[in-house]
């Protein structure tokens, strides 16, 4: 067996969720100079620019979840303010993107799977997208993982799916069939002016949990159970963000994929699988 099976037939034998929320706990604790003697490792074994982030001292930070988290500088990452332009929602690579074709999407080369599924199984949340576009951005352990808004947006919907803990590195996308609708997942569902926006957070092995700012750290009880919670979208308890506001983010990192209808927006040519992203660059444009 080479080491690339070795490294999948491990994920499958290992207590996934387990080995994820103890990961949790230990990224939570304020351990002191064991906690700033980590994220130092950290930042060495990934390279991490510290020059972007606000608190430059790993010193700065209580948690190692306080560090993976970190705000960037402001202005650091220049926001396409123009209205015809979709932003990219974070930092990270662009694994796979394109068209929904008879309700599936690309995972990797000899890979698709149902869009219907990722979305947590009902035809109706899945029909808005049928026929349009995806994109999966990939964020490495060395990116900025706090998730942003492409466009303006009004929340309508949210929706937890339970699911495995899979690793989401490209080498596990590309030998774990269904990888993305198989994991834990947080979908959110926005009405923006290219009409219905899904973004969908996947969990992965050790990401410790899933945040958004409107319902903080989403964690149902443990079981196979859907959960949704539909939203208002207009009075006083509507959520509505700006394009470039933050709307989540993870604790230890995955992966983002977006989905939007037929005809609405199309990516920019120079959007490709591999390309780096950076929160707030140009993704798509809008159709008139």
């Amino acid at each position: 067996m080479n080491l690339d099976k070795l490294k999948i037939a491990l994920q499958y034998a290992l207590p996934k969720h387990a080995v994820s929320r103890l990961v949790g706990k230990l990224a939570a604790a304020e351990a002191g100079a064991l906690t700033t003697t980590l994220i130092k490792l950290f930042i060495k074994q990934y390279k991490i620019n510290m020059s972007e982030a606000l608190h430059e001292d790993p010193a700065h930070y209580k948690t190692f979840n306080e560090f993976f988290t970190r705000p960037l500088k402001p202005g650091i990452r220049p926001l396409a303010e123009e209205a015809s332009i979709v932003a990219h929602p974070v930092d990270g690579a662009i694994s796979q993107l394109g068209d929904v074709v008879d309700g599936q999407i690309i995972q990797a080369k000899g890979h698709d799977y149902s869009l219907q599924t990722l979305l947590g199984g009902k035809e109706s949340d899945v029909a808005p997208y049928l026929g349009g576009k995806f994109a999966t951005i990939y964020l490495a352990p060395k990116d900025y993982h706090r998730i942003h808004m492409p466009l303006d947006g009004t929340l309508k919907k949210m929706i937890y799916v339970p699911g495995d803990l899979f690793s989401v590195n490209p080498l596990t996308a590309q030998n774990v069939p269904n990888l993305f609708a198989r994991n834990e997942r947080v979908v959110a569902i926005f009405d923006t002016e290219i009409g219905p926006l899904a973004m969908v957070l996947v969990g992965a092995t050790i990401v410790a949990s899933i945040e958004t700012i409107w319902a903080g750290t989403v964690t149902p009880p443990a079981g196979k159970d859907v959960f949704s919670w539909d939203y208002p979208t207009e009075g006083d308890n509507a959520v509505k963000l700006k394009k470039g506001d933050e709307m989540g983010r993870f604790k230890l990192g995955s992966t983002v994929i977006l989905a939007w209808g037929e005809d609405k927006a199309d990516f920019l040519a120079n959007q490709l699988p591999e390309t780096v992203t950076r929160m707030g660059t140009p993704f798509a444009t809008i159709r008139e």
